[in-house]
């Protein structure tokens, strides 16, 4: 914030219960703030959602506006888990602020350093950061309108994949009118299960809750979760296709760290690449396809190019049958260095604290590490900064939703959680003015950026809608914009976007 602002309090945002009575949830602050010459306000608060018109939550959200607002596009970013806040968006890439990293994926040491952003998307649109039920500041409310505790208050109650869309598509719709900008060009961002969240959102928004999306922004989205369980976290020996989108992505570590066979330091990444993906959904597809019934000398020159390609021992690819689990590469990469890849950012690496035992038993250097550091970042701002005065924790990312999250889909015990492809597909089918913009980091094992590619060519779009879709992926992992260079890179592809949809690239010419 500029020297002299001053925070105030900000409306409370209470809800009428079915006795009369209102809820007041915890009192909210705003504050100005001046951001590359550009004044803004930024407001932090609860917002009350409610079930049967009863209170049921507190969603809180950080706002920040330009001028009146008006028509001026409006931004909800959503990060994932579930169980995430949206810290990690909000302080590490379009936020006013940002910790000050180093730039190449890597963390500094706490306590963080706040910064001026320069790479704000407050340039062109305003911002309303949402933290879901569970998260941040976010929780549930356990008693009724008089005051008492609630018998009947479901703690899990928002912890579900239809529940949550539902929760967040009143959040928007509330925070639409209440601000008074149903003029707004309306923008939907998220971020790993964030991503999944919006792909959902760009059909429910405007087919149940009546919100027009001007454009949808994923940011390494878990599209389909089937696959992604399998290849990424666990490994099955009867599936092919997740072993085929998380190739690549190893491939490209093994280049990044000089232990791939298959090609030199010098050879050009779009070559590593181009290589990878060819033999992902050739050779390789075929070997997983076909197991037994292949002959063995294909077999074992398959294994062999897979394991230069890796850089691992041709007998440990052969001893795992060729299916090498995330948890395996990110241990055996650099064994002999005592050092274990990341799982979010391959291009990262840490000591192995346990060197000697079959499993690793740290936590990710890429995810566990950076806790700290966006923790400390966002308390900063919210409480010194903007000024919220509450005892609560703010959660940045909360096992327990995690853990109690449901499928509200299932017909079946077994069923798995839908995937948000066709409904991202429906979504923009529904509006013809839809644009979407998908994004990964070349580097990030949790969310393979081929999954996304594989999914986009296997869409069938009509080439209107082709048209209206955009995918792009930057160097870096789960969280490229921790990438100096990747992060200047999005923000002016998403600038570039927003005026597309928008049709300002139309009036400035």
């Amino acid at each position: 914030m500029s020297s002299g602002d001053a925070a105030t309090s900000a409306p409370s945002g209470a809800a009428p219960s079915s006795t009369g009575t209102t809820h007041a949830p915890p009192e909210g602050a705003s504050t100005t703030g001046t951001w590359n010459g550009v004044e803004y306000a930024a407001t932090a608060r609860w917002l009350v959602l409610r079930k049967d018109e009863k209170p049921t939550a507190e969603v809180f959200s950080v706002a920040y506006v330009v001028g009146d607002g008006e028509e001026r596009p409006v931004t909800f970013v959503f990060n994932g888990g579930p169980g995430a806040s949206s810290a990690y968006l909000h302080v590490g890439a379009l936020g006013p602020q940002r910790v000050d990293v180093p730039g190449d994926g890597t963390m500094p040491a706490p306590p963080p350093r706040l910064v001026t952003n320069d790479d704000s998307w407050l340039a062109f649109t305003d911002l309303v950061f949402v933290d879901p039920v569970g998260t941040g500041f976010s929780r549930m409310i356990d008693k009724d309108g008089d005051g008492e505790a609630s018998k009947d208050a479901d703690p899990n109650a928002y912890f579900g994949t239809d529940r949550d869309l539902a929760a967040m598509a009143e959040f928007i719709g509330r925070w639409l009118s209440e601000n008074g900008r149903w003029s707004s060009p309306v923008f939907l961002a998220g971020e790993s299960y964030g991503g999944y969240r919006v792909g959902r959102l760009t059909r429910v928004l405007q087919e149940s809750a009546g919100i027009g999306i001007t454009g949808s922004i994923l940011i390494s989205p878990a599209l389909e979760f089937a696959g992604l369980a399998v290849g990424a976290l666990g490994g099955g020996d009867y599936d092919v296709v997740p072993w085929v989108d998380v190739l690549p992505t190893m491939v490209l570590a093994a280049h990044h760290h000089g232990r791939s066979r298959a090609s030199t330091p010098e050879t050009p990444l779009a070559e590593v690449r181009r290589a990878a993906e060819e033999f992902a959904t050739g050779e390789y597809a075929v070997f997983l396809t076909r197991g037994a019934s292949m002959p063995v000398e294909e077999r074992e020159r398959v294994m062999q190019r897979l394991a230069d390609l890796l850089g691992l021992a041709p007998a440990f690819v052969t001893r795992v049958a060729g299916r090498v689990r995330v948890a395996q590469f990110t241990r055996e990469l650099l064994r002999d260095e005592g050092r274990v890849v990341g799982r979010y950012d391959a291009t990262v690496t840490t000591t192995d604290p346990f060197p000697d035992r079959d499993v690793f038993a740290g936590g990710d250097p890429t995810l566990t590490g950076i806790g700290p550091v966006f923790t400390a970042g966002v308390n900063r701002i919210l409480r010194s900064e903007i000024g919220v005065d509450t005892d609560r924790e703010y959660k940045l990312l909360n096992v327990e939703v995690v853990s109690a999250w449901k499928n509200d889909a299932a017909g079946v015990y077994l069923q798995p959680i839908p995937g948000a492809t066709d409904d991202f597909r429906y979504g923009m089918a529904l509006n013809p003015h839809t644009r979407a913009f998908i994004t990964h980091g070349r580097h990030d094992l949790q969310t393979p950026y081929f999954a996304t590619d594989r999914l986009c060519n296997l869409m069938r779009l009509d080439p209107g809608t082709a048209e209206r879709l955009t995918v792009h992926h930057f160097e870096g992992g789960h969280m490229f914009y921790a990438w100096t260079e990747s992060r200047r890179a999005f923000t002016a592809a998403i600038a570039r976007f927003v005026a597309e949809a928008t049709g300002a690239d139309r009036v400035r010419s």
